[in-house]
């Protein structure tokens, strides 16, 4: 993941396949074996309709996109958010839905859990997804805190994923290839590029050596993603945050490589968003290539964006244009009807089943003692402090752009004195809509002003800005969200005691558009208390919807 230039930039891949081809290889249109791939093609000319860009409005960076047969799976980074690398599933490109997360737990160290310490802006970053035929095997590889690389398998997107091994190189930004005579290659590296190969097992690291190293002219080359393309090699790396440049050899993983420049400075689709960049490419089951990319959207965060790529006579990928920009529209891929529809990744989520819906994402590790699902979610106290971001078990959803809304049924009736519970809009600069009991007396509240510096450390922890009493145990409260790219954004609150008139509560929230806490802006529902544990509350009903 790129801290180098505005943005974070990220890495990897592994060319999917249909069952019978190593991921990397191209996909024979007669159907041979891998290594007689046919001549890669332009993209599908016979769509009949079109998409459009981006392809999802919530935050999913540092793309990896794979096929498996006739099913696309994409990875991305989620930093201090658990579980992590959550792992989306699509049948034709466009429409997606989350499977699961490769990473089941960060279990990386006490910051990880709030103990002591915070894990803001570390975690997972740029990783890398990738399918082994061979064994009928997905991996998942990254490196955690620049201090050593897990690799985790699962036989199917959903899970279980469980981990295979740590390696003691850290691949920074890693991109993984499984070659065509099924053997394993990573490329990784921030402007010193190197490729590793690992053991048949994927367990230990053979061999290591430096490929290639950024000109001067270019600078910072980092987010790396690996592929073996009608027996060529190829690392496509990322420029942050406004180029994307490929590395081609014709001798082997190990190189030499010649670069040639994919896109620098190239309009986007998003006005107000950056220059789409870090991604992977993918081949369609009839032969088209496409190049799945990120767009820095703050503060909503960053975008995935899809657009049709072909390929020059001598072995380079081209991203296709419209009037010199990446496209807002372009023809749907040409693949076969879904088998069925993916989730929606809005709507509404009642809890009612034994587990919580993988769309939801923890903020640093829960405590598994202190929550439940089944009939509501039940969020027992687990932290007694007055900071929002030292409290365990404030569980998050992305928000759904360009503007949407999230309402929340809440239960409040067994809080205890100093308790706070609610639903916020959290980043490095937060506010919330929610509940505190203080001496006996419940009372609805709008806090904005929580706060944390460029070290994530909290520099408040928010100021009560708009209060009323209300009656009963139960609440409606509701978080609108705009989070179009290009400045600062305006959030609102408001709240019902009945769930259909809700009064607005507070001023305006202002969501910065800073990127460097990479991550975008969040709907989170918590509940902390501030003198003693015990209290809790339940979510009955969470809904996200757009205009």
């Amino acid at each position: 993941m790129s801290c180098a230039g505005q943005s974070p930039v990220s890495r990897r891949s592994a060319l999917g396949a249909a069952a019978g081809l190593a991921a990397g290889a191209v996909l024979p249109l007669a159907g041979a074996s891998g290594a007689a791939a046919a001549p890669a093609r332009g993209p599908d000319r016979a769509a009949a309709t079109e998409f459009t860009n981006p392809v999802i409005w919530q935050d999913f960076a540092d793309i990896d996109v794979i096929r498996v047969g006739a099913t696309y799976y994409a990875s991305a980074s989620t930093m201090h958010y658990s579980p992590g690398a959550p792992v989306l599933r699509s049948y034709d490109l466009v429409t997606w839905e989350i499977a699961g997360h490769s990473v089941p737990v960060l279990d990386f160290g006490a910051k990880y859990d709030l103990n002591g310490a915070r894990g803001y802006v570390r975690g997972v970053w740029a990783s890398s997804l990738a399918y082994r035929p061979s064994n009928k095997t997905f991996y998942w590889l990254g490196q955690i805190d620049f201090a050593r690389t897990y690799v985790y398998t699962a036989t199917a997107a959903e899970g279980p994923w469980n981990r295979l091994t740590t390696i003691g190189t850290p691949y920074y930004d890693a991109g993984l290839l499984v070659d065509s005579d099924d053997s394993l290659y990573v490329a990784y590296g921030n402007t010193t590029l190197s490729v590793a190969q690992l053991s048949s097992d994927g367990r230990t690291q053979v061999r290591t050596q430096q490929v290639f190293t950024a000109p001067s002219s270019v600078g910072t080359l980092e987010g790396s993603r690996f592929y073996k393309i009608n027996g060529q090699y190829y690392i496509f790396v990322t420029r942050p945050a406004n180029g994307q440049y490929v590395l081609k050899s014709s001798s082997g993983p190990f190189g030499p490589y010649t670069m040639r420049q994919v896109l620098l400075d190239l309009r986007g689709p998003l006005p107000g968003g950056g220059v789409p960049h870090q991604g992977g490419l993918v081949q369609t089951q009839g032969g088209a290539w496409y190049y799945m990319a990120f767009v820095d959207a703050y503060p909503g965060g960053r975008m995935p964006v899809l657009a049709p790529v072909s390929w020059t006579s001598d072995g380079w990928p081209v991203v296709q244009l419209v009037n010199g920009a990446w496209g807002t529209t372009y023809p749907s891929p040409a693949v076969p009807a879904p088998p069925r529809q993916v989730a929606p990744m809005t709507g509404v989520d009642t809890f009612d089943g034994p587990a919580l819906n993988p769309r939801w994402e923890w903020n640093h590790n829960p405590d598994n003692t202190k929550w439940s699902v089944g009939g509501g979610l039940t969020l027992r106290t687990a932290t007694v402090t007055d900071d929002l971001y030292w409290a365990r078990n404030t569980l998050t959803h992305r928000i759904q752009g360009p503007t949407s809304t999230a309402t929340v049924q809440l239960d409040h009736s067994a809080l205890r004195d100093g308790d706070r519970a609610g639903l916020a809009l959290l980043r490095d600069s937060s506010a919330w809509i929610g509940v505190k009991r203080d001496g006996g007396v419940t009372r609805v509240v709008m806090v904005g002003g929580l706060a944390m510096d460029s070290n994530w450390n909290t520099t408040a922890t928010g100021t009560e800005l708009a209060s009323a009493v209300v009656p009963g145990g139960r609440i409606w409260l509701r978080a609108n969200a705009d989070i179009r790219p290009g400045s600062a954004r305006p959030g609102t609150f408001s709240y019902s005691t009945d769930g259909t008139t809700f009064t607005r509560l507070g001023p305006a929230f202002s969501m910065g558009n800073d990127w460097r806490f990479f991550m975008g802006y969040r709907f989170a529902l918590f509940n902390h208390a501030t003198q003693a544990l015990g209290g809790a509350v339940r979510v009955t009903r969470f809904e996200l919807t757009t205009p």
